[in-house]
């Protein structure tokens, strides 16, 4: 099981955009690790409300990422597959009786529970997607599941949720919150909503949307609400990253010893961000741009044969600016179509020396600073487009000139290294920002992994040697 200190900062690399929901979800993890869960009813109980596309499936999967090291570690109730009265059947299976009951296999039992758990962590995770589209008699049937923990099957057998976290998630509300978000009629429309104010109006319209829909009892039930709210550029630009860093592992883990290597620039990561940007569809359309734009062109020019095994393919934009364009890097060619820059920020002239090289190497162009008011002063008359400090300098804390920067430039990206693991509220505040924390000591690997997801540059190769830091 993933350790609990870390756990946030973990789910904040995994879910972007998000910090209150990693800030209500943290607990419930950490009450059922020190054996206070209470008796005879679920670990917890969350509803998952908002827009589409802001990462409701995804922070269960991230959460079965942390604690069980797959996001198949959940048990998924698809209900739209439940949508009329007589398919509920199929989730408690038939009573005695009924031709075929003994056909009729429910998708909930224990051993089903038992088996999306690993050594590493005896929590179950259940998700039920989209519970609006079920018919109305599955919420009367989780009535007794939510409130003591127990599911009776059609046999009469009992089903025990007790070490379980049953998470719901719903699209009740979501037209009403993009019209609270991008009004179109009236003098709303032509004034910006301010972000304090839209996380309110969005969750006034989520619990009304959700009082309509189901009875007060199944909703006295549930122990947190949660409303996601719309993703902003920061939390785009983290998602491209991490697509481009699951393409490339995808590479990797499918062609084997015909991989190559994929070199997505500063640049093209901006291009992709601002042409899958939208309000309405979240990271879901950014996700197609993304294979539309990039995983697709790769894989014809794999079926064509025009891509060597090790080779490295550069990707730029097209002059008129309406695709990309790829092309496999010749022998001595400098990689990357664009130079951005790093601020490296560290007391440590030994390491940040090392950090330097190696980030040179990978197309940065880095400036040093030793403390928070000389990174302050480079950052003023260079605007970098990634930060990477340690936690502790000799005037000040790191976490707070991540703040500080990331709210006089936007769109910066920062990685924070790390001895201790921060507290509780400088997690927080890196989760809120998108910042990523890099606990030392650590491996080559591992801080080339971190910096390419967070910053937006190819990894080095295989380096393995672990790098030893004071």
């Amino acid at each position: 099981m993933a350790q609990t200190d870390s756990l946030a900062s973990v789910l904040a690399s995994k879910v972007v955009g998000q910090p209150n929901v990693i800030e209500a979800l943290v607990p419930c993890v950490e009450m059922f690790q020190a054996g206070l869960s209470p008796d005879n009813r679920p670990v917890g109980v969350y509803l998952l409300l908002g827009p589409t596309g802001t990462g409701k499936t995804r922070t269960v999967e991230a959460l079965a990422e942390a604690l069980h090291g797959s996001s198949k570690s959940m048990l998924k109730i698809d209900c739209g597959e439940y949508q009329m009265e007589h398919e509920v059947a199929k989730l408690i299976g038939a009573p005695p009786g009924y031709l075929g009951h003994r056909e009729t296999q429910p998708a909930l039992t224990q051993q089903k529970l038992t088996a999306v758990t690993t050594e590493k962590c005896g929590l179950s995770l259940v998700l039920f997607d989209e519970i609006e589209k079920a018919a109305p008699s599955m919420s009367r049937i989780m009535l007794g599941l939510l409130d003591r923990g127990i599911l009776k099957l059609g046999d009469n057998t009992a089903v025990s949720f007790e070490k379980t976290i049953i998470f719901m998630t719903s699209n009740l509300g979501a037209r009403e919150m993009m019209r609270e978000l991008t009004p179109t009629v009236g003098f709303q429309s032509a004034m910006a909503v301010e972000p304090d104010d839209a996380v309110g109006k969005l969750e006034r319209v989520a619990m009304s949307a959700v009082k309509r829909k189901f009875s007060p009892e199944f909703v006295n039930r549930i122990d947190h609400v949660l409303t996601y709210q719309p993703l902003d550029a920061a939390s785009l630009s983290a998602i491209v990253d991490h697509e481009v860093t699951r393409l490339q592992r995808h590479i990797v883990e499918r062609l084997g010893s015909r991989a190559f290597s994929v070199d997505v620039p500063y640049a093209v990561r901006q291009w992709l961000m601002e042409k899958g940007t939208s309000v309405e569809y979240g990271a879901r359309e950014l996700k197609r741009t993304v294979h539309r734009f990039l995983t697709q062109p790769l894989g014809t020019m794999v079926a064509r044969g025009e891509v060597p095994p090790a080779c490295c393919v550069l990707v730029g934009i097209q002059k008129d600016k309406a695709a990309l364009a790829l092309g496999v890097a010749k022998a001595g060619m400098p990689r990357g179509c664009s130079q951005p820059t790093l601020l490296l920020v560290d007391g440590n002239g030994e390491l940040a020396r090392f950090i330097e090289r190696m980030m040179a190497a990978e197309g940065w162009d880095v400036v040093v600073a030793a403390t928070a008011s000389e990174a302050r002063r480079m950052a003023a008359k260079r605007k970098p487009h990634g930060v990477m400090m340690d936690a502790e300098l000799p005037d000040g804390r790191g976490v707070n000139l991540a703040v500080q920067l990331g709210e006089s430039m936007p769109g910066t990206r920062s990685v924070v290294m790390t001895e201790e693991a921060l507290p509780l509220e400088e997690n927080m505040a890196c989760a809120r920002l998108g910042v990523a924390v890099l606990q030392k000591p650590f491996l080559v690997k591992e801080a080339l992994g971190v910096i390419r997801a967070q910053l937006g540059r190819r990894s080095l190769g295989r380096m393995d040697a672990p790098l030893k830091v004071a």
